[in-house]
């Protein structure tokens, strides 16, 4: 399968560039005409015989499966620096009938920000990056271009009691992560990312800079975690900061089948939802490098500190059999990083502000929600699946707390009470080359497929940032209705209906579209 899309993607990459250079020419004349002298936006302009196309192409493709020669280049890339370039980019290349695809850290995880099977070109946002923290008001304004891990030092620089919710990969780009929803470690005490945004500025179809009063609650409803990349270009996100103490404390507590995991985490999926707000216990699943045998981490963030936290897991979760020696007091700046690796000695946050190289791996990744507890007898099953997989692990991330109580509809991503965790599948490989491809894929898929038991269905959800194409796709990406509502009620539930209804409204002549936006109402 893969090997047959690989096929088609070299003869459409044939196809568009060779009737693509009137296009394309089209685009570069009408730029300038757009921006002022006094932000000029040639020298953020590659295109294909630039002597830095490939390396500025490469910098934020983080899925080394994608960096083939088959895989289909824009015929030019602009790393906007400036909010006009961003204006310009859209207003020219609707004119000249290029697609737009729109990148902000690169973390797609089927590529869709940086590949298309049509004419296209990319607008790389990395070099709009601004943070600018307001801590009396307890909020910041941060451009689409910045990173995570720079939002969170900045953060941690400018106060000791002071966070925002947000994922865990210090790499994502803020304007996609924000758009799609954005969770991590905080999501039981303060919501998702989309939970804590007040406002946003967003280049819309026709160019213009709207923000959340411009635009209306309607659109600032659907970019909040419906995909900013359906309605326009973010540019940067308002976001309310919220409050942790000086120290909070992590651990990690690993657990093999022979040391009684199965009977743990089979508790930890009753107790974990329903533990109080200030306590996450994320489970990682894995098979160790030539071990005949499942590890299931523990990995805790607690807003709290040491003392605390053992008294409280004794009482509520004794069998993990957590130690105080198991427990690490940090600054939350510092439990950010540690979070992420825990074998590093967090002396300092700086790690934080580390620019991508170039993607090590290759990888494919799918998710599940589950609403009702997996029986013993099903994680076993699991187990005798995975067992043989030494390419791939599982996070099982609770829910409960804060997400519970926000309703489904408040904003565009759906998933809240009635979840007591997501799941992540990851498979990763080192092997280059189609086959190697193909055999991993398949190798998840099938999986993926023996989970269906275990989670929810009619339809089965999926979460919008672990972007997969598996689960549908607008064929030809003319991004019919028909066939997005196969996606987008994965994604979406109920509130895909609204998000068509925005579309219709705000670009009815679908220019912002990949093989899996939001369709305006009026195609077939």
């Amino acid at each position: 399968m893969e090997a047959l899309i690989s096929l088609l993607l070299v003869t459409m990459s044939s196809i568009f560039l060779s009737v693509s250079g009137s296009n394309l020419e089209s685009f570069l004349q009408c730029l300038p005409q757009h921006v002022q002298p006094s932000n000029p936006i040639s020298d953020v302009i590659f295109t294909q015989n630039h002597s830095n196309f490939q390396s500025v192409l490469n910098a934020y493709i983080k899925n080394r499966k994608f960096l083939i020669a088959s895989t289909p280049k824009p015929l030019a890339i602009l790393t906007a620096k400036h909010e006009s370039h961003v204006q310009a980019t859209v207003i020219c290349a609707k004119q000249a009938g290029l697609e737009l695809r729109i990148r902000s850290g690169g973390h797609d995880y089927d590529g869709l920000s940086y590949i298309s099977t049509v004419p296209f070109v990319i607008l790389d946002m990395f070099n709009l990056r601004s943070i600018d923290i307001d801590i009396a008001n307890e909020t910041a304004w941060v451009q689409a271009g910045a990173t995570l891990g720079e939002l969170y030092f900045k953060i941690a620089n400018t106060s000791k009691v002071h966070a925002f919710p947000a994922g865990v990969c210090h790499s994502l780009g803020v304007g996609g992560h924000i758009s799609g929803g954005g969770y991590g470690n905080l999501l039981r005490k303060y919501g998702i990312s989309v939970d804590n945004v007040i406002d946003a500025q967003l280049v819309d179809v026709k160019g213009r800079i709207l923000n959340r009063e411009s635009m209306g609650e309607d659109l600032f409803w659907a970019i909040r975690g419906g995909g900013g990349a359906s309605f326009g270009v973010i540019l940067a996100w308002k976001i309310k900061l919220v409050a942790v103490p000086e120290k909070v404390t992590l651990f990690k507590v690993d657990k093999t089948l022979a040391q009684g995991a199965t009977d743990v985490l089979y508790k930890w999926q009753y107790v974990a939802p329903k533990l109080p707000e200030e306590l996450f216990i994320r489970v990682m699943i894995l098979v160790p490098k030539e071990e005949k045998t499942v590890s299931v981490s523990f990995i805790g963030f607690f807003l709290g500190q040491t003392e605390s936290l053992m008294k409280l897991m004794n009482q509520k979760f004794p069998e993990v059999g957590l130690q105080p020696n198991d427990c690490h007091e940090m600054s939350w700046g510092q439990s950010t990083v540690f979070f992420l690796d825990s074998s590093q000695n967090v002396t300092s946050i700086d790690v934080l502000l580390q620019r991508p190289t170039e993607a090590k791996i290759s990888f494919k990744a799918k998710s599940d929600y589950v609403k009702n507890v997996i029986p013993r007898e099903g994680l076993e099953e699991i187990w005798k699946k995975i067992i043989d997989n030494e390419n791939m692990f599982m996070q099982w991330n609770p829910y409960g707390g804060r997400m519970s109580e926000i309703s489904e509809s408040e904003t565009a991503f759906p998933h809240r009470a009635g979840n007591l965790f997501l799941i992540q599948y990851y498979e990763s490989w080192p092997e280059e080359g189609i086959d190697a491809t193909d055999l991993y894929t398949n190798k998840l898929r099938d999986f993926y497929d023996s989970m269906a038991p275990y989670v929810s269905s009619n339809p089965r959800n999926t979460y919008l940032n672990y972007r997969d194409l598996d689960i549908g796709i607008s064929s030809n990406n003319q991004t019919s209705l028909q066939d997005a509502e196969v996606y987008g009620t994965k994604y979406f539930n109920g509130n895909f209906k609204k998000l068509v209804e925005v579309k219709t409204r705000f670009d009815p002549d679908n220019f912002f579209k990949n093989e899996q936006s939001i369709p305006p109402g009026n195609l077939n």
